[in-house]
């Protein structure tokens, strides 16, 4: 087996720093999440769900915060409205895909317990979560080539001689 060569091991190597960065966000996201949907079905007297929601929505505001100031603050920071409106539509799809494990949990198994709440809820964030690693890196966050400054339109996908597959999501 031939050994890797130092262009793929530091690109894995960045790609485990991403990650690691991603889930320190996405760590403290889940702290948040869960307090928030702990103490929302303690106070409020909501629905399960209409909380699991609520609490949803608070940690998608603050994972955004940290994943665009922290994780993917070297990202391609042009077009600041695309960016936000794409990542307010992959959380839309992560907000239902975690919502719809608690729901199928409790409404259609009967799991109600709070106990049971919570389980199911981190099941939903941890399914929801390997969505949006995707489609935020892919997505959202871009990856500015080598050498370009913050928003060059040079890193278009839809420039061709921009495309670097190691480095950008594929063209749509």
């Amino acid at each position: 087996m031939r050994p890797l060569r130092p262009a793929a091991t530091s690109g894995l190597a960045a790609l485990g720093r991403e990650f690691a960065k991603f889930g320190a966000v996405g760590g403290l996201g889940i702290v948040v999440n869960l307090a928030v949907f702990n103490l929302c079905r303690t106070v409020t007297g909501l629905p399960v769900v209409r909380c699991s929601v609520i609490a949803t929505l608070v940690a998608i505001a603050f994972n955004y915060l940290g994943l665009r100031h922290f994780a993917y603050r070297d990202r391609d920071r042009s077009r600041r409205g695309r960016q936000v409106a794409l990542f307010a539509a992959f959380s839309a799809i992560g907000l239902v895909i975690e919502n719809g494990v608690l729901y199928a949990a409790t409404y259609t198994f009967g799991w109600d317990t709070p106990f049971q709440n919570n389980l199911f809820k981190f099941l939903g964030i941890g399914a929801a979560t390997l969505f949006r690693f995707w489609s935020y890196r892919a997505w959202v966050f871009r990856t500015l080539m080598p050498g370009t400054p913050h928003g060059d339109p040079a890193n278009s996908t839809s420039n061709p001689a921009a495309y670097h597959p190691e480095t950008t999501a594929p063209p749509p």
